[in-house]
């Protein structure tokens, strides 16, 4: 592929240039197309049965993008009560949330416990609490349990979310003493979930997960839901070509698998998945502005205003995003490239965003555009440095454009002190 930006349409006839001169850079930028086109896609994964993918709002928060998951009729899963709170501000509707926290305090599982929203305990420490919290307002109250399947995979080490190095989750030989604490504080169980890591285009893994937790989900009787985690991969490679999630083969290989426990089971739960990823992430770009070119040592290095702040995942975890090169609002062909490497502006070595990559030649004042960046991108961002966050806008279905989060000013910075 030559150009992901013009392939899709992204900008919808939107000159780049104009956009990064009127909002400034480094800027997000979000097309409702299709991020639009990615919700419709994950909430028909099953269809045989009752399902319902659920947003894992930490890929990206914005309140306008909630809203668009609202209106393709997904439901959300938080982390926290700050994520609880998007959601409701947001419109969702409590029995449309599913809380996921992990190592949380009282206020928290409060604040879900007073909203009526289903929360999941990620400990037997966890499920104690929240049954305290539960007893002291004298009622008891629906809750679910996170489990360690025993088995994790991903993209990095640092988003591997099951196995026996993990955090995550109750171990499968603690399962009887859950029943323990539910009998103790009169809670009652409705639902398991799981989660083993992100980023699959090899659909084996997740299958695999599916198989695991069904097995361990023979043991609990009476559930009204059992969630599968996330973990569907978007090809972060696609200028090479990188082939897509096989999501069509996905589902003709998930159905039997549900077919057989519904068969043993006697009943289809309600079945769940938590998409996050997926969802945004082909949906945003980052515009930066080329602010200098140099050479050092006989290694060629652009430097840009998307620093490690504004998209800390190549630094955090090795991540690649696939690069555009625009120059006068007009996307610079693949031809005639040389090794670069492009950084950010943040005073540390690590602040690389791609390192010795072959793009066409860049010019100071050229804008990159970075891809797939709608996922743990603005969310991930920072003020290190005591740089800027910047602005964030959707280009909507008619062209338009929308600012859905403006630009931090410094008055922001200073606020707090």
């Amino acid at each position: 592929m030559n150009s992901y930006i013009e392939a899709s349409d992204f900008f919808k006839g939107n000159d780049p240039e104009k956009l990064a001169e009127e909002y400034k850079t480094p800027l997000y930028v979000y097309s409702e197309d299709i991020i639009r086109e990615h919700m419709a896609t994950v909430a028909k994964v099953i269809t045989k049965y009752d399902y319902t993918a659920n947003y894992s709002v930490k890929a990206n928060t914005n309140i306008e993008i909630l809203k668009l998951a609202l209106g393709e009729g997904i439901n959300c899963d938080a982390m926290s009560e700050g994520e609880l709170r998007m959601l409701l501000k947001a419109g969702f509707p409590s029995e449309r949330i599913f809380f996921v926290p992990n190592n949380v305090g009282d206020e928290e599982l409060e604040f879900a416990i007073d909203n009526g929203i289903v929360t999941s305990l990620d400990s037997l420490s966890q499920l104690e609490k929240y049954g305290r919290l539960a007893a002291s307002k004298n009622a008891g109250y629906e809750c679910a349990v996170r489990i360690n399947p025993g088995v994790g995979a991903g993209h990095s080490e640092k988003v591997i979310t099951g196995g026996k190095k993990t955090k995550f989750g109750i171990a499968e030989e603690d399962i009887p003493k859950i029943y323990d604490i539910l009998d103790k504080y009169g809670l009652k169980l409705v639902g398991i979930n799981q989660h083993i890591g992100s980023q699959f285009l090899d659909p084996k893994p997740y299958l695999d997960a599916v198989e695991n937790l069904l097995r361990i989900a023979r043991g609990f009787k009476g559930l009204k839901f059992i969630d599968f985690g996330g973990g569907y991969g978007i090809p972060y490679h696609k200028l090479d070509d990188e082939a897509v999630y096989p999501m069509e083969d996905f589902k003709a290989r998930l159905i039997p698998i549900l077919d057989a426990f519904v068969a043993d089971y006697g009943y289809a739960p309600l079945f769940k998945s938590e998409p996050g990823r997926f969802c945004v992430a082909e949906g945003g770009v980052i515009l930066g502005r080329v602010h200098a070119v140099k050479e050092n040592a006989g290694r060629r290095y652009a430097g840009t205003d998307v620093g490690m702040n504004v998209l800390i995942r190549p630094a955090m975890y090795d991540s690649y995003h696939d690069v555009e090169i625009i120059r006068d609002g007009r996307v610079v062909l693949r031809e005639d490239m040389s090794e670069i490497t492009v950084t950010g502006p943040i005073c540390e070595s690590g602040d690389i965003l791609a390192k010795e990559r072959m793009l066409p030649k860049i010019q100071e004042d050229d804008l990159v555009c970075v891809l797939d960046a709608g996922a743990y991108g603005y969310s991930m961002a920072s003020a290190y440095n005591s740089r800027l966050r910047p602005a964030e806008i959707m280009i909507c279905h008619d062209g338009s454009v929308k600012l859905i989060r403006r630009r931090e000013t410094y008055e922001d910075l200073m606020s707090l002190f």
